[in-house]
């Protein structure tokens, strides 16, 4: 007898255990996998799916299945990535060997990346203050916003030669930050439709 009850307990402990085991690894990633999906059906509605699925996925826990966070982390993402390819041409500017023509364009270049910076930051600041009573005002805002820093970009791109070496980095990454905020902006357009 007394053999069989600490196997009974043991047997009792393995099954509570083994339930334990499969219940929590059973909710964590359908969790993950309904984020995923939010935001893999969400991108499928912007120009550039395939970055903005990539750009996003990792943020999955943060936004869930919230539109408006959605939103907001497609901003932050730009944000961040404008922000570090405005530095990575800071540097390119002093580092390469140009021609005038293309020294003259870099300077524009970094113009326009900086106004499309604080367009994204302003952006980034009117959806911070979104209430129920001051929705479509602080949209349209958010919206204008974004799309002068896209306008922006696009600018800074066009004065470089995409023939040359130095032409095709440059546009390479204004090219990259203009799809996320093309991504960026429908996604805003998808909250604020939700709204209308």
């Amino acid at each position: 007898m007394e053999c069989s009850i600490p196997k009974q307990f043991l047997r009792l402990f393995l099954i509570v255990l083994a339930i334990n085991i499969n219940s929590s690894s059973a909710t964590k990633p359908i969790a993950s996998k309904t984020s995923t999906d939010f935001i893999k059906a969400s991108c499928s509605y912007t120009t550039y799916p395939t970055l903005c699925f990539t750009s996003l996925a990792s943020h999955a826990s943060f936004i869930q299945t919230s539109p408006k966070l959605l939103a907001h982390a497609a901003l932050n993402v730009t944000l961040s990535t404008a922000k570090s390819t405005s530095a990575m041409m800071f540097q390119l500017s002093k580092s390469l060997l140009m021609k005038p023509r293309e020294a003259e364009a870099m300077q524009d270049c970094l113009e326009e990346l900086s106004d499309s910076v604080d367009e994204l930051q302003r952006s980034l600041a009117e959806m911070g203050q979104i209430k129920s009573s001051n929705f479509q005002l602080t949209m349209s805002d958010t919206q204008t916003w974004v799309s002068a820093a896209l306008t922006d970009e696009s600018t800074c791109s066009d004065g470089f030669d995409r023939n040359t070496k130095n032409g095709k980095v440059v546009w390479e990454r204004i090219l990259n930050i203009a799809h996320l905020t093309s991504n960026a902006l429908a996604l805003i357009n998808m909250y604020a439709s939700l709204h209308a």
